[in-house]
């Protein structure tokens, strides 16, 4: 009788189960929070439950969202942007102050603003691959030089600390139109914003998970070295994944702009630390190699319900920075799992 073996099963071939693989997503831990949230300001806010209140919300998740995007993309490749608040304002007090300074239509400061927002990403990255100087370091610089020429700019040219008003000059309203339009479906009110995020959101996903740019993504978060090594333009990618950030930034800055026609020269500082941890409680690590847009998309979601809940339910707002602070280190822990779910 021939004796039976003992090696071991191939890890390769195992069936891991569906149980398995649902928990090896690095979005379940931002999914699961986000039905917790959702249960807990249903069961204790009325107007929570507004059907009518439900654009508002996504609004809030919207204005958080937008950024997530460009910054789970960017920290799945292994850098991080700590501009990004101020770098939205900067588009659009550079919008409003180039058309409003030289007389100009207000499409001219929009394409200005978009120029602008991607030399400050394009800048980033090739300081960054430049230097070899971490991310953090780099565009933590690039904070305090947007900070300080925000108020600065603003002050030089204005005379005080917000933008002119600009919705009198020719191209704003058809401005307004592309940036900050209004549908009403029923009772919900839904926003542009709230579009060019879902759209951001389905657009970073499919890339990240459908191309061979994704691909090199995961990759130069995992190990530059190694992805060099392979023939992976890891110069390329980061620098493309900062631009992408300043995209972002500037569609945000327009929609600002649009929405209440000047920027506020101090507005956006500390919005990047949140931006960071929506892209955490979507199932980005803080190493790098491993994250998901759609798990940022539900980060962000996360916080619109939470920031809007609290309000509703009339609870005192100041507990809102106190969740963001729980949320990091929960799922950071949770983070943690999945990866180690994900490795096998």
């Amino acid at each position: 009788m021939a004796a039976q073996s003992t090696q071991p099963a191939d890890d390769r071939v195992v069936s891991r189960g569906s149980l398995n693989l649902l928990f090896a997503r690095p979005e379940v831990g931002a999914l699961i929070g986000a039905i917790v949230v959702a249960i807990l300001f249903i069961a204790v806010a009325p107007s929570f439950r507004s059907v009518g209140n439900v654009g508002t919300i996504l609004y809030a998740a919207a204005a958080i969202g937008v950024m997530a995007v460009g910054v789970s993309l960017l920290m799945v490749g292994g850098e991080f942007d700590l501009s990004t608040g101020v770098a939205a304002t900067a588009s659009g007090i550079t919008a409003a102050l180039t058309a409003w300074n030289f007389g100009l239509n207000v499409w001219v400061g929009v394409l200005a603003a978009l120029v602008f927002s991607l030399l400050v990403g394009a800048f980033n990255g090739w300081l960054l691959m430049r230097t070899g100087l971490p991310s953090f370091l780099v565009t933590l610089g690039t904070f305090f030089i947007l900070q300080g020429a925000n108020l600065a700019v603003t002050r030089l040219v204005g005379g005080t600390v917000s933008t002119p008003q600009i919705s009198n000059m020719a191209g704003f309203a058809s401005a307004k139109n592309v940036f900050a339009w209004q549908l009403q479906i029923g009772p919900v009110s839904i926003k542009a914003l709230v579009a060019y995020w879902l759209l951001l959101v389905v657009v970073g996903s499919l890339v990240l998970t459908r191309t061979r740019v994704g691909n090199w993504i995961f990759a130069v978060g995992g190990d530059a070295a190694a992805a060099r090594a392979v023939g992976v333009p890891v110069k390329a990618v980061k620098i493309g994944l900062f631009v992408f950030v300043g995209f972002c930034a500037w569609v945000l800055g327009m929609h600002l702009l649009f929405s209440y026609n000047v920027m506020q020269s101090a507005e956006g500082v500390g919005n990047e630390f949140i931006y960071i941890i929506a892209a955490v409680v979507g199932g980005c690590l803080l190493t790098g190699g491993f994250g998901s847009v759609i798990g940022a998309a539900l980060g962000a979601l996360i916080f619109g319900m939470t920031q809007m809940g609290i309000n509703y339910a009339g609870w005192n707002v100041d507990w809102f920075y106190t969740f963001l602070g729980v949320m990091l280190l929960l799922a950071t822990l949770v983070n943690m799992y999945v990866k180690k779910k994900a490795d096998g």
